[in-house]
């Protein structure tokens, strides 16, 4: 279903708006990158993840020594366990700002009221 004129003019300034605004497009841009996943952090966990299952072969292999079979296998399966969740970890932003939150009365408030107003208006 096609937008009134009415609805083009609104969405049109709304888009204006969010363009002016320096830190809606430096929070978009932290979202953005927050949910990708790190190369390195991907082939580090996979190699790490490899180590471990070698080391619980290594500890089925040397099950004749119970302990010694039991403690490497343990800790094979740590390490694979370490390895794929360092695999899917999602990259970490490096800005602990609080830029993205929106400030009391901010812009948020004041585009919410401009909505409202045109609302009102519009009846």
């Amino acid at each position: 279903m096609p937008l009134s004129e009415h609805e083009q003019r609104l969405l049109a300034e709304m888009e204006k708006q969010l363009n002016d605004d320096p830190q809606f497009a430096d929070s978009v841009r932290r979202a953005e990158s927050a949910g990708r996943f790190s190369t390195r952090n991907v082939a580090l966990g996979l190699l790490i993840a490899v180590v471990g299952l070698a080391l619980v072969l290594v500890g089925v292999a040397v099950s004749r020594v119970p302990v010694l079979g039991i403690v490497v296998g343990v800790v094979g399966f740590g390490l694979m366990c370490f390895g794929v969740y360092l695999a899917f970890a999602k990259r970490a932003t490096g800005s602990g700002s609080s830029s993205a939150t929106p400030k009391r009365g901010g812009y948020m408030q004041r585009l919410e009221q401009q909505w409202e107003d045109r609302f009102r208006d519009g009846r």
